[in-house]
């Protein structure tokens, strides 16, 4: 997967994710509100820390499996370990 379509898979991921775990009364996100905080590529692989505009303070990491075609949301606060799919 190249760096562009990985950091969109990334933002898309922290987006859905945040948007079905917060209850009604939370305002809800646009992938405008995530930004990167760092992100590399190792062999087949990427990694990124994502962040959003909403004072909540959850921090997000997301690793994609290069051989495995799959990737992984850990949400900190450590909430939850979220495996993500790309068409």
């Amino acid at each position: 997967m190249d760096n562009r379509k990985f950091m969109q898979v990334a933002v898309k991921a922290v987006t859905d994710y945040h948007n079905a775990t917060n209850d009604a009364a939370c305002d809800k996100i646009t992938e405008d509100d995530v930004f990167i905080v760092w992100a590399c590529k190792t062999i087949g692989n990427n990694k990124a820390m994502l962040a959003t505009d909403v004072r909540d303070g959850m921090y997000y990491e997301f690793t994609w499996n290069g051989a495995k075609n799959e990737g992984y949301l850990d949400a900190y606060k450590k909430c939850a370990n979220v495996v993500v799919t790309a068409d």
